[in-house]
């Protein structure tokens, strides 16, 4: 179902985090800073304990859904949010990133609204504890068969209307790491839902992430990604898993 440009079109956005005391307030700050008011805000705490829940208290009037208690990892969490979720689009915002402005919620509900689009996704940029950008994502606009040579878009600027998550399923916890490169395959690439790239740097993204903590996850992510790509119809997969990381090389200069 596509809505009209006078639709006030619901945006849910969900934080999911766990001992996340030292970021969690910006990230909390840029979601209630937005000048869209059409928003839902979704926080699922995996059981903090440190100091992330006094600072989710000190700010639950803005918090329209909040849970926290364990669970099985971010995309279990996620999950979650998307279940409790009411917005007729849904997007995360992980714990230690931020929306880049206070104009990026207004943005997207105009590109959902003037486009026949059920996805839509921007871009990412890097940042140090500083603030300062040393990592750029520019993924461009998409055209099929792109997942094909190893291209995605940055999962953070990644935003779709609930009713595809009601069609075509969550984030599915066999692919670990890869679950959410799995599931924009699944959406974009398999069913081929139409997306809109929205030229437009919309997450400012802290550094780290757990698939790239050490070797060993590293390989582990390398091989959910390998599956994922088979599971969802990529052409040479081997070759696409080659491609994949030297896409990101550009992102540095």
């Amino acid at each position: 179902m596509y809505f009209s440009k006078v639709h006030n079109l619901k945006i849910s956005v969900i934080t999911v985090s766990y001992n996340a005391q030292s970021t969690i307030e910006q990230c909390i700050q840029s979601v209630i800073g937005q000048d869209y008011p059409h928003i839902e805000y979704i926080i699922i705490d995996g059981n903090s304990s440190d100091g992330t829940i006094p600072i989710l208290e000190k700010y639950k009037k803005h918090i329209h859904v909040f849970v926290s208690e364990p669970d099985k990892g971010i995309y279990d969490a996620m999950n979650k949010g998307i279940a409790l979720a009411s917005g007729d689009v849904i997007g995360t915002l992980n714990a230690d990133d931020f929306f880049a402005d206070s104009h990026t919620l207004t943005v997207l509900s105009d590109a959902f609204k003037n486009n026949v689009t059920d996805i839509v996704y921007g871009d990412l940029d890097y940042v140090k504890p500083d603030g300062s950008t040393f990592r750029k994502w520019r993924s461009g606009p998409y055209k099929k068969g792109m997942f094909n040579l190893g291209w995605m878009p940055p999962h953070p600027a990644f935003y779709c209307r609930k009713e595809a998550f009601n069609r075509l399923g969550n984030y599915s916890l066999e692919y670990g790491t890869a679950a959410d490169y799995e599931l924009m395959l699944r959406f974009i690439h398999l069913n081929q839902l139409p997306v809109y790239y929205l030229a437009s740097v919309l997450v400012k993204m802290s550094t780290g992430g757990v698939s790239n903590s050490s070797i060993n996850n590293r390989v582990k992510a390398l091989i959910f990604d390998m599956r994922a790509m088979y599971r969802n119809n990529v052409l040479f997969p081997p070759i696409a898993l080659f491609l994949k990381p030297l896409r990101k090389l550009g992102q540095f200069f």
